[in-house]
């Protein structure tokens, strides 16, 4: 009877010790690089001439410093407004895709997703080729109604809001497809049963239901926008937002206002997550239901089934038109097109010099490394982090939880600027060496930024595992770490390759951690594509850009393809 009731006691307590072992790791990679950085720059914002100081607070929301006041209302209301348009095209698109079946209805639906492949800065880039001041499409207009001056210009807040309606729209697009697809038709007819009108069944069923997609939606859509760099970068001209302000702050050596800044774009964009979190959790929004997805509606009426077919092919085309004007652009060889109102000449030149010359293929090479280390750390930890969150018992699991998820609630300018100030001198955490300028201070910080991404895919799968395989294999006399190796890593291993792609084709397309931190010997592609722009040889930026698209639609085709998960799993 003792013998029995020890054997109990034995395993809980050695089940304690293996959950402790396995978070030592997780809490110090979190202490060292996602908790000591973030203090380190709230540190930093906090202190004047070597003393605790609210000074450069004071200076921030003081009535003469507008600029910064003025960046911090612009960044808020631009990412308002970005949630606003993105809702009003991603919302509509996903009813009319999966409510409604017409002629050639599948292909417009995967064209829909077409600008997530597209880099942030790539995007811009992309646009200021199509409708900037000499872009394609504004010379054509200009040439075509015999205008002296182009017909309109790129830039400021209409150019930001264009920019971040098209890839961001995508957002609620992914989110409320999937959403749509879990309504069980059948709640909706019962309504309608009772008498209840198209706009009531709508506004008192549906909407109700989709609200957790709209929240999330809305959270990626609002964080992104206010993280914004590349469209403020490249299309800002005088109007200011808080993430340039931050980079410019850092380039002038101001590092403790750059930290104020860090600061307070971190508080407004973790305070919208905690209110649309609030707003989600009010109510209950579970499906009672068969668990029947949604069928589609066959469109009879030929005055709407053919409009709708020319209004899919008309916005499949500008879906297109970036990604074509991209292609296009990368065949012009230097000195091609300057002042000419269309390209003069076609060649291989800018391909050919990416493959023979060592110099130009450097910058393909070294994001490729990077991404691929970064990467690498990323499936090993969320893996790892998730299983505990997930699997095992402990008190705190909630905090560990909001401190996986902190990376991605900072915007990457704020994570580049934690990097800067923690690891500009050296510490323990790096083995006594200054980070800061040199090659190894990228890929960390590709390696924080993208922890939640393999985290939430790999939670996904692992929630659906059940307990019974792991214990059955322990129970069989297998230790932890061959049951986990041999059981649990092969079924979670789908949603875990998902979230890690996913991470790898961000790294690849990084910018904003990137030109606050690169140096000489670790350049990436997008900031070789900012380095070939400033030298107006547009051929050559175009070439390395098509080389991240192609890079990021192959990935993403193998995760779906192949891996069976959509891309709106690792969101």
């Amino acid at each position: 009877m003792g013998e029995r009731l020890r054997n109990p006691l034995r395993k809980a307590r050695s089940e304690k010790v293996l959950t402790l072992l396995l978070l030592i790791p997780i809490l110090a990679v979190l202490f060292a690089y996602v908790l000591y950085p973030t203090f380190r720059t709230l540190v930093e914002s906090l202190t004047a001439e070597g003393r605790f100081s609210l000074e450069h607070y004071r200076q921030f929301f003081s009535p003469e410093a507008l600029t910064n006041l003025e960046a911090l209302w612009n960044s808020l209301y631009i990412s308002v407004l970005s949630v606003l348009l993105s809702g009003l095209v991603g919302v509509p698109l996903a009813f009319i895709f999966n409510r409604y079946e017409f002629p050639g209805r599948s292909f417009f639906a995967s064209a829909a997703v077409l600008p997530i492949v597209l880099p942030p800065l790539v995007g811009v880039m992309s646009f200021l080729f199509l409708y900037g001041e000499s872009g394609l499409i504004t010379r054509t207009l200009q040439s075509l109604l015999g205008l002296e001056e182009p017909p309109f210009r790129l830039g400021g807040v209409s150019g930001i809001l264009l920019v971040h309606t098209y890839t961001m729209y995508v957002y609620f697009y992914m989110t409320v497809s999937a959403a749509i697809h879990r309504i069980d038709p059948a709640m909706e007819e019962a309504a309608t049963n009772l008498g209840a009108g198209r706009w009531t069944v709508f506004r008192r069923v549906t909407l109700p239901l989709l609200t957790p997609a709209l929240v999330a939606a809305s959270l990626l859509v609002f964080m992104t926008s206010m993280a914004s760099f590349s469209a403020p970068f490249l299309l800002a001209g005088g109007f200011r937002v808080l993430s340039l302000q931050i980079y410019i702050s850092k380039l002038n050596g101001d590092l403790e206002m750059a930290a104020t800044q860090s600061v307070i774009l971190s508080v407004f964009s973790i305070s919208f997550l905690l209110l649309m979190r609030w707003y989600q959790g009010r109510r209950d929004y579970g499906i009672a239901g068969k668990g029947v997805s949604a069928h589609r509606r066959e469109v009879q009426n030929p005055w709407i089934k053919w409009p709708l077919v020319g209004l899919g092919i008309l916005g499949v085309f500008i879906l297109l038109l970036p990604h074509l004007t991209l292609i296009l652009l990368s065949f012009v060889p230097e000195g091609a097109w300057t002042w000419q109102t269309y390209p003069t000449r076609f060649s291989l030149e800018n391909y050919l010099l990416l493959m023979e010359d060592p110099n130009i293929w450097e910058p393909v090479k070294n994001s490729l490394n990077m991404a691929a280390l970064a990467t690498g750390g990323n499936f090993l930890f969320g893996v790892l982090a998730s299983y505990v969150l997930v699997k095992r018992k402990f008190a705190g699991k909630n905090l560990l939880d909001i401190l996986v998820m902190l990376p991605w609630a900072l915007p990457a300018t704020v994570v580049a600027m934690n990097m800067i100030l923690a690891f500009n001198q050296p510490t323990p955490f790096t083995f006594g060496n200054i980070l800061v300028g040199t090659y190894w201070i990228l890929p960390l910080t590709y390696f924080v930024r993208h922890i939640p991404l393999v985290v939430r895919s790999t939670n996904a799968a692992l929630e659906q595992l059940d307990d019974s395989l792991e214990e059955a294999a322990r129970n069989l006399g297998a230790g932890w770490f061959t049951a986990f190796r041999r059981v649990v890593l092969p079924l979670i291993l789908p949603g875990a390759m998902a979230g890690t792609l996913l991470a790898f084709v961000t790294a690849v397309g990084e910018f904003v951690s990137s030109v606050l931190l690169y140096t000489i010997d670790n350049r990436p592609i997008s900031i070789e594509i900012m380095n070939q722009l400033r030298m107006f040889n547009l051929g050559q930026a175009a070439a390395y850009a098509v080389y991240q698209i192609a890079l990021i639609g192959i990935v993403m085709f193998i995760s779906q393809r192949f891996l069976g998960v959509k891309t709106h799993n690792t969101l």
